[in-house]
């Protein structure tokens, strides 16, 4: 059972999604908060597998509340959608500097919301085709970026700076396997050692990581 942590500061939104996630079969909603505070007290409260976490709260905004979820061990499993109204790059900067798995825009279909759940519940990273990869772009070569850190690449292998470019280009591990000519187990396995070595915790870090050390540059297509 996937279980789930609301925080909107709108009552009827937080209904619609609860009513939206309880009514599948795998997921259920554990916990609501109306602003950032009480999602962090929520979070460290229930421990869930999955928060979706509203921008624009009231006290601590989502952006400062997911930074502060995703830095604490104890909710080492635990994964943040961020959610938005509005297609506003700095709020997605935010969100993935903030350590989130993915985000969604609020005028999404409600079956896109289910399955942004189980993607991420899953342990990938929910980069919407919509929005990530002109975003993650521009953040990564915006006005006075620095040259690019390949400090973070020391500790890697050969084959595990080409699994992050892979990454990094957008592959899943299928993908990468069928590219390398491996099994897709072989790809999980780089992949994990991968966040252990650069202290990610999903593949939208990966993704970032990839761009800012040069690995992927804008433009560049797996």
């Amino acid at each position: 059972m996937i279980r789930v942590v609301l925080a909107d500061d709108q009552t009827l939104v937080r209904a619609g999604f609860r009513a939206l996630l309880d009514a599948e079969d795998d997921m259920t909603v554990v916990g609501e908060a109306a602003d950032g505070e009480q999602a962090v007290e929520v979070v460290r409260q229930e421990r869930p597998d999955v928060v979706l976490m509203d921008v624009r709260m009231p006290r601590t905004d989502g952006l400062r509340a997911t930074a502060r979820v995703t830095a604490d061990p104890v909710l080492s499993r635990t994964r943040v959608i961020v959610l938005t109204t509005f297609e506003l790059d700095e709020y997605v900067f935010g969100a993935l500097r903030a350590g989130a798995a993915g985000f969604l825009l609020k005028d999404m279909e409600p079956a896109d919301v289910v399955d942004a759940v189980r993607i991420v519940a899953a342990g990938d990273a929910l980069l919407a085709p919509r929005l990530t990869r002109r975003l993650i772009e521009a953040f990564v070569t915006g006005a006075g970026r620095p040259e690019p850190d390949t400090t973070p690449l020391e500790e890697l292998t050969p084959r595990e700076r080409e699994v992050l470019t892979l990454v990094g280009q957008g592959l899943s591990n299928v993908e990468i396997a069928d590219k390398l000519v491996v099994s897709p187990l072989t790809v999980k396995t780089h992949v994990a050692r991968l966040f252990m070595k650069l202290g990610a915790r999903d593949r939208a870090q990966l993704v970032v990581t990839a761009y800012e050390t040069g690995l992927v540059t804008p433009g560049e297509r797996g």
